[in-house]
């Protein structure tokens, strides 16, 4: 039976005569939306005869393999008894340096869709036209040509020629990926207690097209036994890729990892990481411009005979696979790792790439998506990380700045306006110097598109585009304006006044329905977490349907492996100079009697650093460690390497709580004794919280345990689970405040702390 391959006109003709260099100089943030009112206004002025968004497909046969073709072109214009193609292309740059043959790869596109009109018609010849509209000008330039059907139908063969040895390849490996999948068994001897009724759970999830949330306690192996399943539903063809997703670098170590156990037991299958730009990029400076930066110059030129390489040589293929391919072929390491995300089996990348409406991978398409699952990892992480991606803020101080720098402008007159905007809702602030706004706040928006049409102009001006404050405050402005399109009553803008200037802030409260409408576009999602308590504060905040499945699998491990205590001090503010010498003597007392590695977690840096300069002046002879504030992966690795298994000394590492070691932190055995929570994890009073608990208040009668209470012992519960992470380890788990002796408290506490001793 001869292989079928589909594939959209875009991706066949890109993939043949894509060419030229990464260029990031000065382009339109809103290009896709620009694009799409440009196609809008090009396609009004058809007439009622002429047609647009046509589908169009066809079947080319290849040496073994099929290939359907489909995609939508443009437009269709019918005139003088003549059929034209039209395909539109907005653009930033000049017109007057298109020439006819500037973009070989839109004639490409045009020509394919004209020859499968004209097959389709029986028509022996096609008139195509490229149009070419500025998305700032609204200036156009159109090229015509036309073309016999023989001429289209061997340039159409052409491009399957040149594509079919990478589909070849492709097709090769998903028959050797699902052959491994058919007879891959679980990676390790035996499943943990809890770890196959979690993966039975997934994979009934994604074969009945559900969503599933799952609170698993920490150590019983969640990454393996979310993946692990997914990848069989992956073989049976019920899916194309999954996406896992992680909100720390840290995390995304045990999904590669659980990957790599897959490999060992004969897996065939291609798992791309996606790093951060500024993390990858080879160069001192991320300029990605042709005449600074080699691997940016030429890269579409390379990039194809780069991923045959990679995928014909490499499966799991992390960040340092990635570097050294892209080294190899001179090419962008962030670029490289997006377009083999694009084609790979799995994806391991941060929350953003499918979340945020600034940052998502725009090159999957929802019928992509249709056919991919999402993996959350550490899913409670998200509720906050969702609420800041689906907010937007910008300052007076910006506007100010600039009115100052373009003088004699359209731009001045432009910021000036805004300027004035700030002036005069800074004067509704109360005197606590704050305002909070239920509606929409229309004429702002207004002001930042005026805005935004003016700094476009401008930078398209500016040879190097070296106005960075401009350029920062355009890209601010047109974040601002799209979060705009998504208020709603779940919404609130504020403003706080401060001496020198004015920050005022679109805040998403409640993420819930904006994560249910991403969520909709997959097959299935897995949040999955060891905090996932409560868990309907949870799937409320996550955007849970009543349609949705839950499970909460029990802890694997005895509860006599950890000895738990509570302090009753009083961690509150006022308090902590008072209570800190008895912290200082429950620290020593415990290292004494139960000798070994401790981390004790504190709410704040400040009180973090009180803490280590007490107990360090106190007790000089034990050894401490303490968090610094913006740590490197190297210095947070070499934090670590400190907890060792066989030490002949006691060590106490101080940290924060929520920071980067108190979840994600694997430190297995005698690398880790003891944890010390100090303070019940309240998130600081502030005017974000506040608001927070006044609309939950109103929506839920819980404001304060939605802003305050639930986020802030999920904290504790992390920090907490670093202790037990297999069968083998204990240790001591003491929690310092008197408000965890209350009955709140000791309801959200996991069962395993509930047999707790007071000191």
């Amino acid at each position: 039976m001869q292989p079928k391959i589909n594939l959209s006109v875009r991706t066949l003709v890109e993939y043949v005569y894509l060419s030229g260099s990464i260029d990031n100089r000065f382009r339109t943030a809103n290009t896709m939306s620009d694009g799409t009112k440009a196609h809008k206004a090009i396609q009004n002025t058809y007439l009622e005869t002429d047609q647009k968004e046509v589908y169009l497909k066809t079947e080319i046969e290849h040496e073994t393999m099929i290939f359907l073709i489909e995609g939508r072109c443009d437009g269709l214009i019918f005139r003088n008894n003549e059929i034209m193609i039209d395909e539109i292309k907005s653009t930033s740059k000049d017109l007057s340096t298109i020439e006819e043959e500037s973009y070989p790869v839109h004639w490409a596109q045009a020509k394919v869709y004209a020859y499968i009109y004209a097959k389709d018609h029986e028509l022996q010849e096609m008139n195509v036209q490229l149009t070419y509209i500025h998305i700032v000008t609204d200036e156009q330039k159109k090229f015509q040509k036309r073309f016999t059907l023989q001429e289209l139908e061997k340039f159409a063969n052409e491009l399957v020629q040149h594509y079919s040895p990478y589909a070849s390849l492709m097709n090769e490996h998903r028959l050797r990926r699902n052959q491994s999948i058919t007879e891959l068994p679980f990676p390790f001897e035996k499943y943990r207690e809890g770890q196959r009724k979690l993966a039975g759970a997934v994979y009934k999830t994604i074969s009945e097209e559900k969503n599933i949330f799952a609170n698993a306690p920490t150590g019983i192996g969640k990454t393996i036994s979310t993946i692990f399943p997914t990848v069989k539903t992956i073989g049976e063809g019920k899916l194309d890729r999954l996406f896992y997703l992680t909100a720390k670098t840290i995390t995304r170590q045990s999904a590669e990892d659980a990957f790599s156990h897959l490999k060992n037991k004969g897996l065939v299958f291609s798992a791309v990481t996606i790093t951060a730009k500024d993390k990858v990029c080879f160069k001192e400076e991320t300029i990605c411009q042709k005449e600074y930066c080699e691997f940016a110059n030429g890269y579409y030129d390379r990039v194809n005979e780069a991923i045959l390489d990679i995928f014909s040589h490499e499966t799991f293929i992390n960040r340092e696979t990635i570097e050294k391919y892209a080294r190899k072929h001179t090419l962008c390491p962030f670029e490289f790792s997006l377009d083999l995300a694009f084609v790979a089996d799995a994806i391991i990348c941060d929350y953003n790439y499918i979340f945020d409406p600034k940052v998502s991978l725009k090159r999957f398409f929802d019928k992509h998506k249709r056919q991919s699952a999402l993996l959350i990892d550490e899913a409670h992480n998200l509720v906050d990380r969702a609420r800041e991606m689906f907010s937007a803020e910008v300052l007076k101080s910006n506007f100010l700045t600039l009115k100052r720098e373009y003088k004699d402008t359209d731009l001045y007159n432009s910021v000036t306006k805004l300027n004035k905007y700030f002036i005069e809702i800074k004067k509704k602030c109360s005197e606590k110097g704050h305002l909070v706004l239920k509606d929409l706040q229309v004429d702002l928006i207004e002001l930042l598109e005026e805005f935004v049409h003016h700094a476009e102009i401008e930078l398209f001006q500016q040879a190097k585009s070296d106005g960075p404050l401009l350029m920062d405050t355009y890209f601010e402005a047109i974040g601002f304006v799209r979060i705009s399109k998504l208020y709603d009553e779940r919404y609130v803008t504020y403003v706080q006044a401060e001496k020198n200037d004015v920050h005022l802030k679109m805040f998403c409260l409640d993420p819930s329905h904006l994560l249910q409408q991403i969520r909709k576009k997959f097959r299935s999602t897995i949040y999955f977490s060891a905090t996932l308590l409560p868990l309907p504060y949870f799937m409320d905040m996550l955007g849970g349907l009543p349609e949705d499945y839950f499970i909460k699998i029990p802890s694997p491990f005895a509860k006599e492996q950890s000895d738990v205590f509570i302090q009753p001090l009083s961690t509150r503010y006022h308090d902590r100079d008072h209570t800190k010498k008895q912290i200082t003597e429950m620290l020593s007392k415990l290292v004494e009697v139960r000798s070994g590695n401790y981390l004790i977690f504190f709410p704040s840096y400040q009180y973090m650093k009180n803490g280590y300069e007490e107990f360090s002046t106190t007790y000089p002879n034990i050894r401490t460690i303490i968090q610094m504030k913006r740590m490197t992966e190297e210095e947070r690795d070499l934090f670590l390497e400190e907890f060792k298994v066989e030490s002949s000394e006691p060590l106490i590492g101080f940290a924060v709580l929520g920071g980067i070691f108190s979840e994600g932190v694997d430190l297995k055995g005698n690398r880790l004794n003891g944890v010390i929570v100090v303070g019940v994890g309240l998130p600081q009073l502030c005017l974000e919280r506040n608001i927070i608990k006044d609309y939950f208040q109103t929506t839920k009668n819980n404001g304060y345990d939605y802003a305050y209470t639930f986020p802030g012992i999920n904290k504790v519960i992390q920090a907490g689970g670093r202790l037990i992470r297999t069968e083998t380890d204990s240790g001591t788990i003491v929690l310092v405040d008197d408000r965890f002796l209350t009955q709140k408290y000791q309801g959200l506490f996991p069962v395993e702390w509930r047999d707790f001793k007071i000191i």
